[in-house]
């Protein structure tokens, strides 16, 4: 079993992204969670909550619960996810946020790849 870090310094994009977003009750957790793995626009997801949140919303401040979902998909997939999320999220301006996995097993990466079909994309 190796373990491979992203290479940026050639050029190449991150691959593995963890995509972070938020609803309000558990319930939309699962069915947005569903509605991306089904789509296959992530290969998996993770779903965190409750969890407080402290924000600023049309100019006031406010805090609330919230269930967060974490996504695993990979970077060819990020703009469709995004749009994705964007159309079927409850609320207007939802958190879409990418971070890269600076680290992980091949076998993970792979998977990761594997379940969203890129390796039969051309």
């Amino acid at each position: 079993m190796g373990s491979r870090a992203a290479d940026v310094s050639n050029g190449q994009p991150w691959t593995v992204l963890q995509v972070s977003t938020a609803v309000e009750t558990r319930d939309a957790a699962v069915e947005l969670a569903r509605l991306v793995v089904e789509a296959r626009l992530a290969a998996g997801a993770q779903i965190v909550g409750p969890v407080i949140s402290a924000f600023w919303h049309q100019g006031e401040f406010g805090t609330g619960e919230e269930w967060q979902l974490l996504l695993k998909t990979h970077a060819r997939r990020f703009e469709d996810l995004r749009a994705f999320l964007q159309d079927h999220h409850p609320w207007q301006n939802p958190e879409i946020a990418a971070v890269p996995v600076v680290m992980s097993s091949d076998e993970y990466a792979a998977w990761v790849s594997r379940t969203l079909l890129l390796d039969v994309e051309a």
